[in-house]
């Protein structure tokens, strides 16, 4: 006997998600909060008066009246039984109907290795699947993460080059701060720079603070400030050094090498000084915010300033935040996508792979359309939109 519940109580869904050994933050009633763009419905689903699935739907307006809905990283519920979910489908579809929604779009978080009668029972009940897509655009959430798992992360786990680079941005005497939004506008500025760098449009201080305020506890900044009058004192100490080194060297071979020495550490104080002129001694150098939803952390959020790149602040500032997401009831934390093509020449993979994430390629979305007339002409206008973005 199985029965639907349009508008589930948040608090049940939440529980169920948290116990459903798939949590997601995408899944959580808190994103409808941050998705406020678009409206939304949670929907549960019992056998006998037990909750068995649940969705948290999110409706996007389309033109002439009509909606898509987006269920990200769900529908939550057994792929594998068949009764369960050829209702699901039904009711979904029912309440598409009711939404004038052309279509339903999801994601649900399965692995692509583990997902193989999961797509042969939804595409046997009537859903298109989107196929094994190669472009990170392609899908509305990336198909690879870079996953980090708590039993596979240790400083001492990680490669030599990686802990050399953790070593060298401590040398600059970092300060680790851990905090919420009244870490919003140092954060924020951080941003500006990372989005000026690879030339992109990401978010703003109001959307930063909307995320720490819904989440609350488990939402979290993490930034690294770094002491540049230290840092400038110490290689102060170093010219002194090279000088004297200078006055005590014997052949012109040696001297020479020493003046190259000089020249790069008289520049270095030279651009620390300027720093310090413009910014002040403390400087905030590396940020992310990161959230945790029942154990499955992500960090959605991080930004370099790269004028200190040299001294590898990126590297420490997840170190820092991977430790305490793990420190903080985390199981594992997702570092956010990846390209699909797995390139050995993406810096963005090169650099995750530092922490010794899994690379985890989840299986894609699904269509189950609702008008069947209307659905090819709308998913193609869809798709070519995306396309432009």
């Amino acid at each position: 006997m199985y029965t639907v519940k349009i508008g589930l109580d948040a608090h049940l869904h939440d529980e169920f998600v948290a116990a459903s050994g798939m949590p997601n933050l995408l899944q959580t009633s808190k994103w409808a909060t941050i998705k406020s763009s678009w409206k939304s419905e949670i929907i549960g689903f019992y056998q006998d008066d037990r909750l068995v699935a649940s969705s948290m739907v999110l409706i996007r307006p389309l033109p002439l009246g009509f909606t898509m809905l987006y269920i990200p990283r769900g529908i939550l519920m057994d792929y594998t039984d068949k009764a369960l979910l050829k209702f699901v489908l039904l009711e979904l579809r029912k309440f598409g109907k009711s939404q004038k929604a052309l279509f339903i779009k999801f994601d649900p978080a399965y692995k692509f290795d583990d997902a193989y009668d999961i797509m042969t029972n939804l595409t046997n009940a009537g859903v298109e699947y989107t196929g094994r897509t190669t472009e990170m655009h392609d899908t509305i959430q990336p198909r690879y993460n870079a996953v980090i798992y708590k039993e596979d992360f240790s400083e001492e786990s990680l490669d030599k080059k990686t802990r050399q680079f953790i070593r060298k941005a401590r040398n600059s005497y970092p300060e680790i701060v851990f905090g919420g939004k009244e870490l919003v506008p140092v954060f924020a500025e951080l941003m500006k720079k990372t989005e000026a760098r690879k030339n992109v449009s990401l978010r703003n201080a109001e959307y930063y603070t909307k995320l720490l305020d819904t989440y609350g506890s488990d939402a979290f900044i993490t930034l690294v400030k770094f002491d540049m009058a230290k840092v400038k004192k110490d290689m102060e100490a170093n010219v002194a050094k090279i000088k004297d080194n200078q006055t005590k060297a014997k052949n012109e071979k040696r001297l020479k090498v020493l003046s190259e020495e000089l020249a790069i550490a008289e520049k270095n104080i030279s651009d620390i000084s300027a720093f310090i002129a413009e910014k002040g001694e403390i400087i905030p150098v590396a940020g992310t915010l990161s959230i945790n939803a029942f154990g499955a952390a992500e960090t959605l959020y991080a930004g370099t300033d790269t004028a200190f790149q040299k001294y590898y602040p990126s590297y420490l500032v997840w170190f820092e935040t991977i430790q305490h997401a793990f420190k903080n009831g985390a199981d594992t934390l997702n570092m956010g996508g990846l390209e699909n093509s797995l390139s050995e020449k993406d810096g963005l993979l090169k650099f995750k792979k530092h922490f010794n994430p899994r690379i985890e390629e989840y299986v894609g979305e699904f269509d189950l359309p609702v008008n069947k007339l209307l659905y090819k002409v709308a998913n193609a206008l869809y798709k070519r939109q995306k396309t432009k973005h």
